[in-house]
This record gives structure tokens, sequence and C-alpha cells, in this order.
């Protein structure tokens, strides 16, 4: 007997806000439904292992059939099936209560777009009303009468008895008329229900299979085919792999196979650098395969690249982005994380936010970077590789976290130095090479290698053969402010005044030369006072007359890339200081005219621009340094 039932007041709400508000996405229909017939599966499973033989183990499986003539699909599964009690909890009365308390929940979150409410048991079956005016459901639990549902999803349902051989679960869609754009007929088709298999629900566990569509040659009498003949038959197909890569043996796995999947779900053209199996079990159990690309993403730097790991539950596809599951710094890496442990939201759309998911999180990160290391270990011409490519973005890792991820990362960087002849050296490495006395990792920052080697500063420290770390990206230097050492050794420019480790005797003699050349000083630094902070005798040039160093941590690569952001041009101020070469000849000419006071003003800036030009950078007034440049040469050749 036919039993009609009204949904409660709140629920007849509730049903209207779920079908037109919570899913974004029409298609995920099939991936509910499918999600819920593999759980039906694993009950029965369990119910059936712990019956004492009462209940027979079966193998399970699940059936998509269509019928384009009646517009229905129906979805069958041999789990545990529903009793009537069952189907009025479970279906009847959505999410398990009328409350007004959960509507109003659902309200709020959809105001906040912010959907972030724990799934209940049955809501993922309401689903299925985003594609279907009407849904009928047959049923039956192990040792218990067949019973069918109908609704749709509108005031009331209906709950009837019926005869059922086997227990289980189908579910009929029947489909909406096609408006306007919405195709709701697509559904029907059989390469759409293939692909949303494939996408959603390709690693559920059991097999899910449908009747397709195939065709072959027909043969005449004799068994030989019959030309440009051909006729159209059925075949049951299963269309998930059901074994996701990430699921299997490592050692099963062949590079090949890693690499193909690589390519084929993450359309890429190359082979990825760095493939990586993370299996943890334990509080936290998940699954992950992640890739570093063996190139930058086209898009990589770009306003629309999206970062993120995409994200499966018990083999089941939620999200293509999940970017709480790497940080900025990494986000070039591709993969993939696959937890039990995640808590999901009533549409499966989006992730609660649970200590799960930054502890998968953190340990995703501290795998990706042990990786690193081990390759930087074993391979280090590959390591090479991904650092040309992605370095970079480790350095920003370290910036962005205000130092705090210094210890995770300072032994993945590498840089060119002085005397490593164009290789990359490690900071272990450096400090391994370092002279006892030698107090500080020295570094020299600029906008190539090439400039980097011209600078005048470089000269005394390539004589005496102390090692120098070249920066020249942008980012170099603000890692390293970061860092402030590394193995309790701090790092130094050498574009700091204050940088050179002098001996007494060379202090007494630089002490000695700025004494008896004063009044040069103090008439160089009263002339160029609006240029510099302080004009003093240099201890690190060896060929070149001057060069220009700076005080308190802010060197002038440091100083222009500043001044290059957007609102701040200007706004950046080293603290500048002119060092002049006391072995040099154009210093001791100066040293020969300091009493007249206005003709050292006059050249002054001639010593200025010459440190500018030897920095690499473009002289302030270029009329003004032609023209005593002019005046000098008359004055030389004249003689």
């Amino acid at each position: 007997m036919k039993e009609v039932k009204q949904f409660q007041t709140e629920s007849k709400e509730l049903l209207n806000l779920m079908i037109n508000s919570i899913y974004s996405n029409s298609e995920v229909f099939l991936r509910e439904l499918l999600s819920n017939a593999s759980d039906a599966i694993d009950k029965y499973k369990y119910l059936s292992l712990s019956s004492n033989g009462k209940m027979p183990i079966l193998e399970g499986d699940i059936h998509i059939s269509v019928d384009k003539k009646a517009k229905t699909i129906t979805i069958s599964d041999n789990g545990v099936g529903m009793s009537k009690e069952d189907l009025i909890n479970n279906l009847g009365t959505i999410a398990k209560s009328g409350s007004k308390d959960f509507m109003s929940k659902i309200k709020e979150a959809k105001e906040k777009k912010d959907l972030n409410i724990i799934g209940q048991f049955g809501v993922g079956f309401y689903s299925a009303f985003i594609v279907a005016n009407k849904v009928e459901v047959e049923t039956k639990a192990f040792d218990q009468p067949g019973y069918r549902f109908v609704s749709e999803g509108e005031d009331s349902y209906s709950i009837e008895e019926i005869d059922k051989d086997t227990q289980g679960t189908s579910i009929t869609l029947f489909l909406k008329k096609n408006v306007d754009d919405v195709k709701y007929d697509e559904f029907l088709e059989e390469w759409k229900v293939k692909s949303l298999v494939k996408k959603y629900s390709d690693y559920i566990r059991y097999p899910i299979k449908m009747m397709v569509s195939k065709s072959r040659p027909v043969l005449d009498k004799d068994g030989k085919e019959i030309e440009g003949k051909r006729e159209e038959y059925f075949e049951e197909e299963t269309l998930n792999s059901m074994i996701p890569l990430w699921k299997k043996n490592k050692s099963e796995v062949k590079d090949d196979e890693l690499n193909d999947f690589y390519k084929s779900k993450f359309n890429d053209y190359e082979d990825p650098l760095v493939s990586l199996f993370v299996n943890v079990d334990g509080k936290i159990t998940y699954d992950a395969l992640l890739y570093i690309p063996s190139h930058a993403p086209y898009d990589l730097y770009s306003d629309s690249y999206e970062k993120g790991l995409q994200l499966y539950s018990k083999g089941v596809f939620i999200k293509n982005k999940c970017k709480e599951l790497v940080p900025d710094y990494l986000k070039f890496v591709k993969g993939l994380v696959d937890s039990p442990s995640f808590s999901l939201n009533i549409s499966r759309e989006m992730l609660q936010q649970s200590p799960y998911l930054s502890k998968i999180s953190e340990n995703v990160e501290k795998k990706i970077v042990d990786k690193l290391k081990a390759i930087k270990n074993t391979d280090f011409d590959k390591y090479v590789k991904f650092w040309n490519a992605f370095g970079e973005h480790i350095k920003f890792g370290i910036y962005s976290s205000y130092g705090t991820k210094k210890e995770l990362l300072e032994d993945t960087l590498i840089y060119h130095s002085l005397l490593n002849e164009d290789k990359f050296i490690s900071l272990k490495e450096y400090k391994e090479k370092m002279g006892k006395d030698q107090k500080y990792i020295y570094y020299v920052s600029g906008e190539s290698l090439d400039a980097i080697k011209m600078l005048p500063q470089i000269e005394k420290y390539k004589k005496d053969g102390i090692d120098v770390l070249l920066l020249n990206q942008k980012i170099d230097e603000f890692a390293i402010m970061m860092m402030r050492e590394y193995d309790k050794t701090e790092f130094k420019s050498i574009s700091d005044e204050s940088a050179n480790e002098l001996s007494d005797e060379e202090k007494k003699k630089i002490d000695d030369t700025t004494a008896d050349s004063k009044r040069l000083l103090d008439t160089l630094k009263e002339a160029l006072k609006d240029e510099v902070d302080d004009v003093v005798i240099s201890s690190k040039l060896v060929d070149s007359p001057v060069c220009i160093s700076t005080k308190d941590g802010m060197s002038l690569e440091m100083e222009k890339t500043l001044n290059e952001q957007p609102g701040s041009e200007g706004e950046a101020k080293s603290v500048k200081v002119l060092e002049l070469n006391p072995e040099h000849d154009l210093f001791k000419s100066f040293v020969s005219i300091q009493t007249d006071d206005e003709l050292v003003k006059k050249y002054a800036s001639i010593l200025l621009d010459e440190a500018m030009l030897l920095e690499g950078r473009d002289v302030k007034d270029r009329a003004s340094f032609v023209k005593k440049m002019n005046e000098l040469l008359v004055i030389a050749l004249k003689k």
C-alpha cells in the first residue's frame, strides 16, 4: 500500500535551497549518487563481515543505464539497501532533520559564500533534483522487504512496499526538459556519462558498469567480412579504472607510467623533472602523488595562474585546485592528495577548514623539500635544472615567511660564486671552504653575473682568494636579510662599508691616510652632500679608483628594486658612501690639490660619476660629466 508523506515545512524550503543554490555545477549529481552507491557497498561489506556468516559476502558493483526514450538515467548498486525506516530518516527527512537551525546555517553560509557545513547521509542524494523533476528509488536491505520511494522534490514523497529479489538500491532520475542553454538530455549520451565517471569517479573502488554501443564488421555465410558493412551491438563495459596509480605499490609503478599519467592529467608535453609518492597512515591518513615540472608553466607568473593540488576523498574527485594544500612558494608543484580524513561540506565542493588540512599541507611541504634536498645531494645536475626553473620561488619562501622557513629551506639554496668558475655552490660547501679566520659569508648583488664580476668592490676578494656569493636575482638580498646567518655565520654584503676584515696594520694605514687627507675628504663630503652620506678611504679597492658602498643593510640593488614597486617610486633610500682608493693616481692627484677647496668641489662629481658607472648605473647629469671630463682632457693634453 502506497503511503504519501509530506515534507516538513522547513524541509521543503531547505530542499529548494539545496537544489537551486548549494550545487554550483549540475554535473556533480552523478558523482554524488555514485559516491553514495560506493558507500552503500562499503556498509554492506562491513555488516557481512561482522554477521558471523548470516549475510553472504558479495563482490560490489555499480551499474548505470540510460533510456533515451523515457529520458531516464538509473544508478544501481548491490550495497546495504534501506528499510522503510531508513528511507524516511535518510531521504524523507533532509539532513536527518528539517530543523530551522540547519536551514539557517545553510542560508547564512550561502550569504557569506562560504558553504562550510559538514554533510549528512542522504543530502548528496538530493543533488539528483538539479537535473531531474522526479526521482524514484527502489531499495531492499538484507532480510527486509523491498520499498519504492518516489519524490518530485516539492511538497511530498511516497513510499510503498514492492517485490525486489536482491538487496541494494536503484535510483532512477526522470530528467527535466531542456531550458535555454541547459541541455539536461545531454546526460543521456554515452560519451557524457563516460566522461563524468572518468572525471569524478574513476577511482571508486568498485566497478562502475554500463552497456555501451560498439560496432563490428558484418560477416557473410563463409565468415568473411562484407566490405563497407558494420553492425552495432551493445556490450557491458567497466567505465572506471578503480585502482588509483597513487594507491599502488611504488615498486610496481614504472617511470613511463608515472610520466604518462602526469602528462595526460596535467596537460604537459614534457616528462616531469621529479615525481614523488607519499603514503601516510596514522592519525592523519592520506596518499599523494606529486610532480615538479621540468619547466615553468607558461602562465606561472600571470595573475590568472591558480596554484593547488587536486583533491580526492576515498578516490572520489572533489576539487581541481585545492590551494590550501601547497604554500605559495611551491605553487609550481602539480599533483593530487587523496585522504579519507577530509571533512566535506554538504555539496562536497569545498573543504571544511580543519586541522587535518593544515597538517597534510605541512607534511606535503616537508616531503617536497626533503625530496629536493635528496636530489641536490645525489644528482646535482638535475637539481641545477630544477633551480634554474624554480629557484627564485624557494628564495621567496624564505622571504615571504619572514625567515620562519629558514631551517627548512636553507640547505636547498645554491648560488654562483666568485671562485667557483660559474658553477653553483651550496651554503654548506661555502662554509667548508672558508678560511679559518673568515668571519662572514660574503655576498654581492647586481643585475647580472657579468655586471657583478665587474664591480670594483670585488677586486680585493678576488686578489685575496676569498669567495663571494653572486646574487643576480631581485629576491636574493631580501631572502638573505631574512636568514641573517647560516650555521651561526653571519651574511655580509661586500658592498657594505664595514665588510672588510682588516689586520691591525691595515687599520693603522687606513687611519693614517684618513688623517693625512682629512681636508680633502671633508671638502668632497660637503660637495657631494646631496648625493652621498660619507666619503672615506677604501680598504677593498685594488685597481679601481672609486666605488660606492652602503650602510645599514640596504644596498643600491635593493634600493632600486624597492623603488620599482608601484606606488613606492623614490621612497627607498640607501645610505651611500663614496670610497676612494688611496693607492690610485687619481686619489693622489686630488690630494695634491686638496688645499684648493673650490677646485676639489668643482671636480668632486667626477669621482661620484665614475663610481656609479663602475657600479653599472647611469650618471645623474650626463652633460655636466662630459663637460668636466673634456676640461680635464684639455688640461692633460696641453701638458
